[in-house]
């Protein structure tokens, strides 16, 4: 019998013996592998397989063969022969230490044994065992004997009691659900017994040193393959006017101005009445009491007084026309145009039926209009006049993929270069108007002719123009960047902050982060030294320079602090070597071939330096020279009262604040509990990357969002915010303004090809128009609510 399916298995029963007939017959071709081969059960039906037993280094002995067995084969289903009854007297070794022995199925067991019976391995098939008195026998290097029988009971045949100890073998692998769900439990089985390997490991005196000590840290997720962006479409080339220039050019003209708007509405009033009084019947002044034709004179009359007023802005609208730029103010400018010839034309014509102009709703529309360019101007000036208020400002700018894949708000010092050409281009509502404008145009002109000429009537065509271009010449045109722009720049410039025009804030859509260093915290002022205590024998001077040297090249917002005690202690900076920033709040220099360690009172637990017992200071700067610990500096953080209502805002409007900052006191769990700031949901970098997104060196997008003048958080917050909601209160209400003007010409068309006289009314067409006015009123108002 070869060697390798003798090591197959190893068990307790006597061995069998098979000719070499039916070896070959069950095996095949494997009997002719090498002896030391690892054959596998080639049978299909059983499940489980055991793994191969180690060879045993001992050398054999006994057996057939000058070879030890290692085990017995197993009699197969369908194959018993002859050489079955016989038992091997051979006896083989114990089995193996490591392996895992299970309690076989109860048997009798013989008298003569002492040894506990090793159980069987746990390889998910079980194996016949031999009896202890073989086993014995084996030890003993003599032939097994027959062990003994109790009276009364039947000695069975040795073939029948071998195949009652042979245990079967499982089926075949189950189908369906069930296999499936087996399998996976198996699977479970397999993860939990290695689930808890490495338990333990946590227990470690460093490891809960590093979690106690050090704060934890947001990591950035890896990039990830985006769409191509659409990039931010440069200013125009228009001269980059300095802020102060500008605002004396914005300021020219404003009293005027408003004048002439006051006097423009005023001229609407009688307007109204002559429109109005007539569907509504109410009694006409003077002469004009049942002349309908000195109506229609006195109604042109005042709509070309009107005009006058607002002929800077008529001009604007025919300008846009004449070089093909057309806007909602070259629609507007027609319309007046249109229902002032309609007012003269409209006596000539005999036999035509009594209709009313729309001279008030084209006066109505200039009004509005100059109006909003009003708002826009003063908004102009008042940004200019803040961004030209300082010698020194901070800008503001918004970096592509600056934080975890997503752009983000900066800070830094600097001139501010392209602010007089960014406040100069055109606005968000423009550019709009620039695609639908010429579309509304056309469709006002074809309508027209198809109502008039197209139904045989020629001598509505004034009329026809206009109804329809009075209809598409929307009351909000101007206003819906008019008003929430001036009245944002207002509220901007009491915090110290400036919108650089449209171009600053066209990528302010989505989520977005933005930096927050100690500065923008706890501006100068708010931190302040609340005492000194020196340890050890080491003099006052040494352990401030030391300190302050290395807090300046942290470059944190103490240095200004420590250089204040540095000249008041008449210490001086030292020259440091190898400085490093640590992630548990601290750093570490070569000065003088000294180890100097500053930072917090966890760096120190972390670096094993010893505190005095009872040390109750929560913020803290803590000196230590060679591993003892030389000084303590106690801090004072008062917080402004514009950090919490600013931190609430940007979370509100998905910009994620993100702490960039370099003083060790200042990590999530500080402001979360002195404070109560909602730390988590601001993002903490690892220090590397703090001290990256902190630095002066870093590059930032050539087109500026805003320009600062104060410190704190206050005016960068007002700033970021602002921008965001005006991008998207200016570009709804730019949106129904258009979809208004769309149906209202629609309308407009439909009741003039209907001839509808009595519907198409001045007083419909005002309500009409006035409810397209509402919510971009109401939006506009909404951009200050933050």
């Amino acid at each position: 019998m070869s060697k390798d399916n003798d090591d197959k298995f190893h068990t307790e029963e006597p061995e069998l013996e098979f000719s070499l007939e039916d070896i070959l017959a069950e095996y095949g071709q494997e009997s002719q592998k090498e002896p030391d081969a690892r054959t596998p059960i080639p049978l299909d039906q059983y499940q489980d397989r055991e793994e191969p037993e180690p060879a045993d280094p001992t050398p054999p002995r006994g057996g057939r063969g000058g070879k030890r067995a290692r085990g017995h084969l197993l009699t197969f289903p369908g194959h018993s022969t002859a050489e079955e009854k016989k038992q091997d007297a051979v006896e083989e070794p114990a089995p193996p230490q490591e392996q895992t022995p299970e309690p076989d199925p109860p048997e009798p067991k013989p008298l003569e044994s002492k040894t506990p019976k090793p159980k069987a391995p746990s390889g998910g098939r079980r194996l016949a065992q031999k009896p202890e008195p073989a086993r014995n026998a084996e030890k003993a290097g003599e032939p097994e004997s027959e062990p003994p029988t109790p009276e009364g009971e039947e000695t069975a045949p040795v073939q029948s009691q071998k195949k009652e100890k042979v245990v079967p073998f499982p089926g075949g692998e189950e189908k369906g659900l069930l296999g499936r769900f087996r399998k996976l439990k198996k699977q479970a089985d397999a993860y939990a017994d290695h689930m808890f390997e490495e338990e333990g490991s946590e227990e470690a005196p460093e490891v809960r040193r590093a979690e106690r000590y050090i704060p934890g840290v947001d990591v950035e997720e890896p990039e990830e393959e985006r769409p191509p962006r659409r990039k931010r479409r440069p200013p125009p080339p228009i001269p980059d006017t300095p802020p102060q220039e500008l605002f004396r050019r914005y300021n020219r003209g404003m009293g005027v101005l408003k004048l002439r708007i006051v006097l423009l509405f005023l001229l609407c009033v009688p307007l109204l009445y002559l429109s109005v009084g007539q569907a509504v019947n109410a009694p006409m002044p003077g002469t004009l009491e049942g002349n309908h034709t000195l109506q229609l004179y006195a109604q042109a009359a005042l709509l070309g007084a009107a005009m006058l007023l607002g002929i800077d802005a008529l001009g604007r609208g025919l300008y846009h026309l004449l070089i093909l730029h057309v806007e909602l103010d070259s629609v507007m400018a027609l319309a007046c145009a249109a229902a002032l010839a309609d007012a003269l034309t409209m006596p000539l014509m005999e036999g035509s039926p009594q209709r009313q102009p729309y001279c008030a709703i084209a006066a109505l529309a200039l009004g509005f209009n100059l109006y909003g360019y009003y708002c826009k101007r003063k908004g102009l000036r008042v940004a200019c006049r803040t961004a030209a208020s300082a010698s020194e400002p901070y800008l503001v700018t918004l970096d592509e993929n600056k934080w975890n894949g997503r752009d983000a708000y900066a800070k830094w010092s600097g001139e501010p270069v392209g602010f007089g050409r960014q406040i100069q281009a055109t606005e968000g509502a423009q550019r709009i108007y620039h695609i639908m404008a010429p579309l509304i145009l056309l469709a006002c002109l074809l309508f027209s002719v198809l109502a008039s000429i197209g139904r045989r009537r020629p001598e509505d065509i004034l009329w026809c123009l206009s109804a329809t271009l009075s209809a598409g010449a929307s009351f909000s045109s101007t206003l819906c960047y008019g008003i929430p722009w001036r009245s944002l720049s207002l509220r901007l410039a009491k915090s110290g902050a400036a919108l650089a025009g449209w171009d600053g804030i066209t990528g302010t859509s989505g989520s977005a982060g933005i930096l927050l260093t100690d500065q923008d915290l706890f501006p100068p002022g708010t931190v302040s030294l609340n005492g000194i205590k020196i340890f050890g024998d080491f003099p006052v001077e040494k352990v401030v320079g030391v300190t302050a040297t290395l807090i300046r090249d942290t470059g944190c917002g103490l240095d200004k602090i420590f250089h204040d005690l540095l000249r008041s202690q008449g210490a001086i900076y030292r020259r440091s070597q190898d400085f490093c920033c640590y992630e548990g709040g601290g750093v570490s220099a070569l000065i003088r071939n000294e180890v100097v360690l500053v930072g917090s009172a966890s760096f120190m637990h972390l670096m094993e330096v010893p505190l005095p017992q009872g040390l109750n200071v929560k913020n803290a700067v803590f000196c230590a020279i060679d591993g003892e610990l030389a000084g303590l500096f106690a801090l004072k953080y008062t917080l402004h009262g514009t950090v919490e209502p600013a931190i609430s805002a940007l979370i509100s409007n998905r910009i994620s604040p993100v702490l960039a900052t370099r003083d060790f006191n200042i990590i999530p769990a500080m402001l979360r509990q002195r404070f109560k700031l909602p730390a988590d949901k601001m993002e903490f970098p690892a220090v590397e990357r703090r001290v990256e997104l902190s630095s002066q060196r870093q590059s930032h997008s050539e087109l500026l969002t805003a320009v600062l003048c104060r410190e704190g958080v206050g005016p960068f917050t007002e700033a970021a915010v602002g921008g965001k909601r005006l991008r998207l209160a200016v570009r709804i209400s730019t949106a129904l303004a258009c979809l208004g003007s769309c149906v209202g010409v629609l309308l407009a068309f439909y009741l003039t090809f209907m001839a509808a006289y009595d519907s198409l009314t001045p007083f419909n067409l005002l309500v009409f128009l006035g409810m397209w006015l509402v919510p971009t009123i109401l939006i506009s108002n909404w951009v200050n609510r933050y």
